[in-house]
């Protein structure tokens, strides 16, 4: 039986209090005067203090799990329902932008409150969920509010941040209890896994489109590589006798992004890099550096891997430095569930929109998701293309459409077949 039509919300005022909210909630930083929150921080739980409030507000129960992820709920109301969930990180890149990751929960927590309002009846609880940890940026390694959602996150309590401090002890300072991690896997059976997210690249503002159905989230892999030489006073080593670790690591730099410019869908990122002693009068000794690999193609990317790790081996043999490649994390390319990307194009149509398809070039939420239950996205376009910058925005109107699409999909979505 079908459910009465429910008539549609004020999506323009709903934008306008998330907008708000949001500007309020990006004031919680790590760093006075930008956007920085991290795994663990103070801030982050003051983040959750604050979604918990906005949450009552709307009616809706809220809870931090185990694993330091928010979750907000709204029930079903029908006995035994199945879950679907809404979903992003709140965790930022330091200096980084309002939107990535915190836009998508906010729209969430916005549909779940107005769906309570006006009381649109579902065959399924829904469930928002703000993971922890994405980016990766603490302790090296994303995905771990993700990770622990799915019960795969216990063997990452060793890692340690720069200052020495294991996931364990940062959990304990948070006021968690690292032992009950596993209580943080989601449990029950869940009928799928929407995630809204900015697109973080220029191709739905070259075509003009609001919004977009994403189709593939590449894979990657993340590792950290070290180069070892012998540190020597810079003044009194002649330079055919150096064994300096810097350059070697900068050689190799420069022959991975050749091979990634050479070939078509790859990129290959060093984002990070430390040298050691540090001094200006010191030859490096080592150098530490990350690696960031993606590419559509699970076989290809793994085997340009391979590649660049024999070439940085013939280049420490070359300049006489050991390297060592410690393999980090590896995430495959993830295609999106049929069913959800064809619930969002009949929303977005039912909305008066063409949507296009794309595929994602960053990781995200959803391709972890997707190894326990159907996932999808919808990409909000991104003026200029800018993420993980200060200046990365969203047009009000776009998260409007955004909101629209995902009441008509929620809708849609409780209907019975």
């Amino acid at each position: 039986m079908t459910a009465p039509p429910v008539s549609l919300p004020d999506f323009a005022a709903l934008t306008r209090n998330l907008t708000r909210r949001i500007n309020a909630l990006c004031l919680l930083t790590e760093v006075p005067g930008t956007i920085q929150r991290t795994f663990l921080s103070p801030t982050a739980a003051e983040m959750h203090t604050a979604l918990s409030a906005w949450a009552s507000e709307l009616g809706l129960r809220a809870w931090v799990d185990a694993a330091g992820n928010w979750h907000a709920e709204l029930p079903a109301q029908t006995a035994q329902a199945t879950t679907f969930i809404i979903g992003s990180h709140l965790d930022t890149v330091p200096n980084g932008g309002k939107y990535d990751g915190l836009l998508g929960v906010l729209l969430g927590l916005t549909l779940a409150g107005a769906l309570k309002r006006r009381g649109a009846r579902r065959p399924y609880r829904l469930e928002v969920l703000g993971f922890t940890e994405e980016e990766g940026v603490r302790f090296g390694v994303p995905f771990i509010g993700s990770l622990s959602a799915l019960g795969q996150a216990g063997e990452l309590l060793d890692l340690r941040d720069p200052e020495g401090v294991s996931v364990r002890r940062a959990m304990q300072e948070f006021g968690l209890e690292p032992e009950r991690l596993p209580e943080a896997a989601l449990s029950g059976p869940h009928l799928g896994f929407l995630e809204f997210h900015i697109e973080q690249g220029p191709v739905l503002e070259a075509t003009g489109q609001s919004v977009g159905v994403v189709s593939d989230l590449v894979g990657h892999h993340r590792l950290k590589l070290t180069f070892t030489g012998r540190a020597n006073h810079a003044g009194t080593t002649p330079m055919p006798l150096r064994q300096d670790a810097l350059t070697a690591a900068a050689e190799w730099m420069l022959a991975a992004e050749r091979l990634a410019r050479d070939t078509p869908g790859l990129v290959a990122t060093v984002g990070k890099l430390q040298v050691f002693p540090g001094a200006p009068n010191v030859i490096p000794g080592r150098a530490e550096l990350s690696l960031d690999l993606r590419h559509a193609d699970n076989g290809l990317r793994a085997a340009k891997l391979a590649e660049l790790e024999a070439l940085m081996r013939e280049i420490g043999a070359r300049r006489g430095v050991q390297t060592m490649a410690e393999l980090l994390t590896v995430i495959p390319a993830v295609p999106l569930d049929a069913a959800l990307r064809s619930g969002l194009h009949r929303a977005a149509a039912e909305a008066g929109l063409n949507t296009p398809e794309l595929v994602s070039g960053a990781g995200h939420d959803a391709m972890i998701m997707s190894r326990a239950m159907p996932a999808a996205m919808l990409f909000l376009r991104t003026p200029g293309g800018l993420s993980h910058h200060p200046d990365e925005a969203v047009a009000p109107g776009d998260v409007q459409v955004a909101l629209e699409v995902g009441w008509r999909f929620l809708l849609n979505l409780g209907e019975d077949k």
